[in-house]
């Protein structure tokens, strides 16, 4: 078998707008915490030395990481939505397919006719729960101080009709699943109205789905055909958690 990583490192090189922050904490210096734990003195420790951590200040939503419904709205269809913690495993390990836009420019929104038009290509019909990738290669761009500004994205009629084929999970290799803010905001600023902003997005105040975003390495994987597993970190009452997401092939 063979595993292909799937997600970006969290990390300062990677060209986010969230606030993010990672202290290191060497053999040395982390004597005195731990000593103070375990009830012993710092010399107590062979050559002065204990164990390596970090400290790290990070949204839910940084580097690769799912959304959970609560990130859309505070209900789905009328209940109340549900958080990370809340959601079945059984989502987050199935049949992957990759649906590759390549063409597209900054700032386009994937339409329902496009994804159908990108299954027959492949030749594939999709089924409950399996999870669908977005490739558009925006992910090479992530040292890049653009990358959270460009990039093709997902609209809200795509992504009600994914979940309408029974899809819980889906991923993107952009910065998010809408397209990037600032076009929304060209857009709403020319014409103020609800239905533009996090339109993709709000979609989960009706049907209840999760999006992975930030994806990587779409590029090596086939178009189907392969195992993806992306269970997120268990994060109590979050609304995202991050997800060392793998596509697993024979």
């Amino acid at each position: 078998m063979k595993i292909i990583d799937l997600s970006v490192s969290i990390g300062s090189n990677i060209k986010d707008p969230l606030p993010f922050s990672i202290r290191y904490e060497n053999h040395e210096e982390s004597v005195d915490m731990m000593a103070k734990i375990a009830g012993v003195k710092p010399t107590d420790f062979e050559e002065g030395k204990a164990l390596a951590g970090e400290h790290l200040s990070l949204t839910t939503h940084a580097g690769t990481h799912i959304d959970a419904p609560w990130h859309y709205w505070p209900t789905c269809n009328g209940k109340p939505s549900k958080t990370i913690d809340e959601l079945p495993l059984e989502w987050f390990f199935s049949d992957g397919v990759v649906l590759s836009f390549l063409d597209k420019s900054d700032g386009y929104a994937i339409t329902t006719n496009e994804i159908k038009e990108a299954l027959q290509n492949i030749n594939y019909q999709l089924k409950p729960f399996d999870i669908v990738l977005i490739r558009t290669n925006h992910d090479k761009k992530k040292h890049e101080d653009d990358y959270a500004k460009t990039g093709a994205g997902m609209s809200a009629e795509a992504t009600h009709w994914l979940i309408d084929q029974g899809i819980k999970v889906m991923g993107i290799d952009t910065w998010g699943w809408d397209i990037p803010l600032r076009f929304q905001a060209q857009e709403f600023n020319k014409n103020p109205r609800n239905g533009v902003l996090f339109a993709a997005h709000l979609v989960g105040r009706e049907k209840e789905y999760c999006q992975i975003e930030k994806l990587a390495n779409l590029d090596l994987l086939p178009s189907k055909g392969f195992k993806v597993a992306c269970f997120p970190v268990k994060i109590e009452k979050a609304s995202a958690g991050w997800t060392r997401a793998v596509a697993l092939l024979q």
